[in-house]
């Protein structure tokens, strides 16, 4: 039996395995098996997420993060609720049926405005899921947003090693802080998303195992990983940025253990690669989050360098993306596009 086959049968991996097929070994079978999960659970639907970066400014001080608290570069800004619902308005034309709200930890957008902000979308767009990725928060101010109407809830992990997740993050953050709160977004009965990223300053084949593991252990609705990219105004602005074909093998790993999850093929895939994000769909993706937000703020949420915020990544432009995913033989669907 190949590795593929044996990683696919029993939805682990050992440590040995996982650098067999980091070097390269069995990529174009190990691409095939993913796509074929993928199609078995949900075909050749790829699903589109409405994504609103709502504000840039971060409490924390993350040394990966363009906005990190310590940026004075960045030009910061927060949307208005009526701009937020601005976006959903069109987006909702445009056909998305999931929107996201992403911001940095601002706590100007206290638990009551962010549950206003949700009930509104919800009262507005009934039949749409509503996402957030606003960070760590008490399990109460998750239980709120919850019961306001939110349906879904990202938070990256980063990593699973306590060692490396001190290497990316200042000392008043914590891993297991990290993980109580993704375990109190699944006790209070979000679909959670998880993920890490690839390449990141300190990452060895150790991490991204404890990665892998800590995956399964979650077993979360979402996954979403990336390649790093450094940003120039952080700590890690001089580190060698991730690869295509790491995360590209990554994606396929994860689409074997996890076959249901939901895997996005990321922005910054397609930043680092014009295809970038049509090679994570051939190997096992099967949601891209296009950008909603305003134009003049697109380029100020800038997380890490030569974020793509223009051409098919605009909203304006969903028909391309629809082109580009059809090349494929993939199809973009307008609805909420739920964890099955």
């Amino acid at each position: 039996m190949s590795v593929v086959d044996e990683v696919e049968a029993k939805k682990n991996i050992t440590l040995k395995q996982l650098q067999y097929l980091l070097d390269g070994n069995e990529a174009a079978y190990l691409k095939e098996r993913a796509l074929a999960v993928r199609r078995e659970h949900y075909g050749n639907e790829v699903f589109i997420r409405g994504l609103i970066e709502f504000t840039n400014y971060c409490r924390n001080n993350c040394y990966y993060c363009g906005i990190r608290r310590d940026n004075q570069n960045v030009d910061r800004y927060r949307l208005s609720e009526g701009e937020i619902m601005e976006c959903c308005t069109e987006g909702y034309r445009l056909g998305f049926r999931t929107f996201v709200l992403q911001g940095g930890e601002d706590g100007f957008f206290t638990d009551e405005k962010i549950c206003h902000i949700v009930s509104s979308i919800k009262g507005s767009f009934p039949d749409c899921a509503v996402t957030l990725s606003i960070g760590e928060k008490t399990r109460e101010s998750y239980k709120a947003f919850f019961e306001a109407g939110a349906d879904r809830y990202l938070l990256r992990h980063e990593t699973a090693n306590a060692v490396h997740y001190q290497r990316l993050h200042p000392s008043d953050l914590s891993l297991d802080n990290r993980k109580e709160c993704l375990n109190n977004l699944k006790d209070i009965g979000y679909q959670v998303g998880a993920g890490f990223m690839v390449g990141s300053p300190g990452q060895t084949i150790k991490t991204l195992y404890d990665d892998l593991q800590f995956l399964r252990e979650l077993n979360p609705h979402m996954v979403g990983i990336g390649p790093f990219i450094p940003q120039h105004d952080t700590p890690f602005a001089t580190e060698k940025a991730g690869t295509v074909d790491m995360t590209v093998t990554l994606l396929a790993v994860i689409r074997l253990l996890l076959p249901r999850v939901l895997l996005p093929a990321t922005t910054a895939l397609g930043t680092i690669d014009p295809v970038g994000r049509e090679k994570g769909l051939m190997a096992g993706a099967n949601v891209v989050m296009p950008n909603l937000s305003p134009k003049r703020v697109r380029e100020k949420y800038a997380l890490y360098d030569k974020k793509i915020c223009t051409g098919e990544e605009a909203a304006e432009c969903i028909e391309c993306l629809k082109r580009r995913v059809s090349k494929i033989g993939c199809s973009v669907v307008c609805d909420r596009g739920d964890y099955r």
